[in-house]
């Protein structure tokens, strides 16, 4: 079972930036694609972010432009680089092993234990 560990969440003001890494414990993560979750306050979990093992990449609308997902499979992490932060971008924010439910679908579903996540606070 992989293990994923997320962390570089904190607080910070409207407009800032935060970079959140996610490392995971087999090198099973370099095939297969990584999704950063995001689950605010007395809201469900959504995916906001998607990176295939060949490095194509995805984002939710409501987080597109602003951020980046990017992995390296040499050190079994993946990141996801956030600017611009906006209230509503407060939530825990976990990582996943996914699969897409058919190619080119799009649509993804998780296959990993979640961790412990990580808090984003973005607050003046």
């Amino acid at each position: 079972q992989v293990q994923l560990v997320e962390s570089g969440g904190g607080l910070v003001q409207p407009g800032g930036s935060l970079r959140l890494s996610c490392a995971a414990s087999e090198i099973i993560f370099s095939i297969n694609a990584m999704g950063w979750y995001r689950q605010p306050p007395g809201k469900q979990r959504e995916l906001v972010a998607t990176i295939s093992n060949g490095g194509k990449t995805s984002c939710a609308d409501s987080v597109k432009g602003r951020f980046t997902i990017s992995r390296d499979n040499a050190k079994n992490t993946v990141y996801l680089q956030m600017n611009s932060l906006k209230p509503e971008d407060t939530a825990v924010y976990y990582c996943n092993v996914i699969v897409e439910t058919h190619p080119g679908s799009g649509s993804y579903y998780y296959i990993g234990s979640w961790g412990q996540g990580t808090q984003v606070t973005v607050s003046p």
